[in-house]
């Protein structure tokens, strides 16, 4: 059996927190990622829509687009603006 050091722990802290850093810097800062699976965060939906969060929330509230609450955070579906905000402009 190995002993474990405090430099040994040091050197993995080092390793973990380098590692994050890494991944921090890949994601893609338009967050794309969620447009590709049909859902979007809020603030992304109200710079795009050029929205307020009360309008945002009472469209969520009146049941008028589908929305997602994931660890604090919401998340509404792409599809669902696309069509609410393109009715009128037919």
């Amino acid at each position: 059996m190995d002993t474990i050091t405090k430099n040994d722990l040091t050197a993995l802290r080092n390793l973990i927190v380098s590692d994050i850093e890494n991944l921090l810097k890949s994601k893609p800062s338009n967050s794309r990622e969620d447009e590709e699976f049909g859902w979007m965060r809020s603030k992304v939906i109200r710079r795009k829509l050029n929205i307020s969060a009360s309008t945002l929330q009472n469209l969520r509230i009146t049941g008028k687009i589908r929305f997602k609450k994931l660890l604090g955070s919401y998340y509404y579906n792409c599809e669902d603006l696309q069509h609410l905000f393109d009715y009128g402009k037919e």
